[in-house]
């Protein structure tokens, strides 16, 4: 399931992953643990003293298991990656710029020991694409380090050593840690080896779409642990550390204007990256379960048409693939609210995120939503994510032929006109998604980050307050005129930039 943006920050923020790789998949893996069960795991162990003059005793006790990571890649294996993405035809051009490299590509990044037997959890990125990785520790031990597995939805890869007396760190609760906790993040930032910071958590289950530039695909991190410990470059994969000196995260991205630290930092939760090693050491890959949905956070305009007494929940803005999926075919329409997840209340993503990867694929969900204010209950039975399950149809050029039916709404700040022949025929749409195309969204209007401004979105349907066809501008203005500045109206969306989603609804509140 995919969390869509909404409008969260006044200022837009320039994301840097620690070594460079976007990433997605906001899951909370809270199923027994296979790693737990079948490796030779740390106890948590009691606090390290008062924190105020305990920082000394988590790094000295946590340092020795946090490892440095250098990787290679082998540099013809790269360049031969990306001269793959330049059009056919062109190659002799591009090659002038990208002369032939007898010297390994060579990064570095951060992990810590898991078990005795020599595990360390670290980043995908860090690791995904090497040829060689070489690990060093505190005492100066150096291994070759060989790649169990990777999952770059999740940005968690394991990788292994054999040595003896190996250090191992104490994996704690993400679950527990509040907000204002004190942390210590341990890596090796800018080249320096086994670097320690301090700071507190600042925030818990930020999504990536509070963070502009961190989505990928129909998936993103929606529980990230947002911490003021200094990380920069190089942190990749290191860990975030509580006052017990256990293990709460593994650092892996930056909010920074410039590539290094400027305030905050952001650490994917110990309990997703145990999971994703459960699933690498028993299965070989990551078995994610799917819903099938795309959601949001609920907005005050969507527990309006919703019906909820408090604005909470997960929003459904559309299914994925558009048609078929889990969710859709138990019963679950777009608009819905999901409020509760087999027993559990949801009051945002991540919420329901962790509830559902607490499941295996091939097993029953049970959803609670809200749909107008009418409780409804579905079975889903979840399925397990295939990449290659979902086909994409090409997107139209979008291009604006003004007609005699062209409409502005001054109440929702956006112009639309009628879906035309040549468009329904260049987009492949049905029937039942030709509507208003919106040509325009003005910068200071209620639709501003919800509705497309380029002919894209197609307006199909009014669903409340009243339901309506949308086939001429007229019919969306009638509907507008019987309501009154502050009232809700929800609009059943097409894009035609996102097939694979299908029909959405957006919630918008009418000003004068």
């Amino acid at each position: 399931m995919a969390p869509l943006p909404r409008v969260r920050f006044g200022v837009a923020v320039a994301i840097a992953f620690l070594a460079g790789l976007l990433f997605a998949s906001a899951l909370d893996f809270t199923r027994p643990s296979y790693a737990q069960a079948g490796m030779n795991l740390a106890p948590a162990s009691g606090p390290a003293g008062d924190v105020r003059n305990g920082f000394a005793a988590i790094a000295e006790r946590v340092t020795p298991a946090v490892v440095s990571i250098q990787t290679e890649r082998d540099p013809r294996r790269n360049q031969a990656r990306s001269r793959g993405r330049v059009p056919p035809g062109y190659e002799d051009f591009f090659r002038q710029f990208d002369p032939e490299r007898s010297e390994p590509v060579q990064a570095d990044g951060s992990g810590f020991i898991v078990s005795t037997d020599g595990y360390i959890l670290t980043n995908n990125h860090v690791v995904g694409d090497a040829d060689r990785v070489n690990v060093t520790l505190t005492d100066h031990r150096a291994f070759k380090a060989r790649v169990i597995g990777g999952d770059p939805t999740t940005d968690v890869a394991v990788i292994k050593i054999e040595g003896k007396e190996l250090p191992v760190a104490a994996l704690g609760e993400d679950t527990v840690t509040h907000v204002g906790d004190w942390v210590v993040a341990i890596g090796n930032p800018l080249g320096l080896d086994f670097t320690v910071t301090a700071g507190i958590v600042s925030a818990k289950g930020r999504s990536s779409n509070d963070l502009p530039g961190l989505m990928d695909g129909n998936y993103a991190i929606a529980d990230f642990i947002q911490t003021d410990a200094a990380i920069n470059p190089g942190n990749s994969g290191g860990p975030l550390v509580n006052a017990r000196g256990e293990v709460i995260g593994i650092n892996s991205a930056i909010a920074s204007r410039t590539g290094f630290y400027s305030g905050y930092g952001f650490a994917i939760p110990i309990s997703l990256a145990r999971g994703v090693m459960d699933d690498l050491l028993k299965h070989g890959r990551v078995r994610q379960p799917v819903l099938g949905v795309s959601i949001a956070d609920v907005s005050p305009e969507d527990a309006k048409v919703a019906g909820l007494p408090r604005i909470a929940g997960a929003l459904v803005r559309g299914f994925t693939p558009a048609e078929g999926s889990p969710a859709e075919q138990a019963g679950v329409e777009a608009g819905d609210v999901i409020i509760a997840a087999d027993g559990r209340p949801v009051d945002r993503v991540s919420t329901l995120q962790r509830v559902v990867r607490s499941h295996e694929p091939g097993e029953v969900l049970n959803l609670d939503v809200m749909r107008f204010g009418q409780k409804r209950t579905f079975r889903v039975r979840l399925e397990e994510h295939d990449d290659g399950a979902q086909v994409a149809r090409a997107t139209p050029t979008a291009r604006p032929t003004p007609t005699e039916d062209t409409g502005r709404s001054r109440q929702l700040g956006i112009s639309v006109q009628p879906v035309d022949a040549d468009f329904a025929r260049d987009a492949n749409l049905e029937a039942s998604d030709r509507g208003l195309r919106v040509m325009d969204v003005s910068p200071s209007g209620p639709a501003r980050g919800l509705l497309a401004p380029r002919g894209t979105d197609v307006l199909t349907d009014v669903l409340y307050p009243v339901k309506k066809k949308l086939r001429a501008a007229s019919d969306l203005q009638n509907v507008l005129a019987q309501l009154k500045p502050g009232d809700v109206v929800s609009l059943r969306v097409y894009s035609t930039a996102e097939p694979l989603i299908g029909p959405r609804v957006v919630n918008l509140r009418v000003v004068e």
